[in-house]
């Protein structure tokens, strides 16, 4: 087999969520999530600043239909970021086929602390809070 010329594992990752209405999308990752719109090349997509991630909201004119999370976030205490998006206007996903806690936050069988939420287009994003590994 010849030498790989690079590696994947050396290049930044570049994040793609589907969006219809760039107007509704731009208020919601811009002023409710916090991030920092570096381009609007309209139109086609929006472009955000995800902590060094480049997170390309690719309009479209129809959704297509996935119902899995397409994006999240890892962050240090889920309670705390469930309450700081809560107080953000965000209302966090409740599953009936699993426990949630009273902020709808599930815990893993790892440990892992999870809660959902749908963007203005219902795709569905996450914050978790990961344990600390050895």
């Amino acid at each position: 087999m010849p030498p790989v010329p690079f590696h994947l594992s050396k290049c930044n990752m570049v994040a793609f969520v589907q969006i219809t209405d760039p107007d509704r999308a731009r208020t919601f990752y811009r002023n409710t999530l916090g991030l920092k719109l570096i381009a609007e090349e309209l139109p086609y997509a929006l472009v955000f600043d995800a902590n060094g991630i480049m997170l390309r909201l690719a309009i479209a004119k129809e959704k297509l239909s996935f119902t899995g999370t397409v994006l999240g976030w890892q962050v240090p205490d889920a309670a705390a970021a469930v309450q700081a998006l809560q107080l953000a206007g965000v209302q966090f996903e409740r599953y009936g086929f699993m426990k949630q806690d009273e902020l709808g936050i599930w815990t893993t069988p790892a440990g892992a602390k999870v809660a959902w939420f749908k963007d203005p287009d219902g795709n569905t994003l996450s914050i978790s809070q990961h344990p600390a590994r050895d």
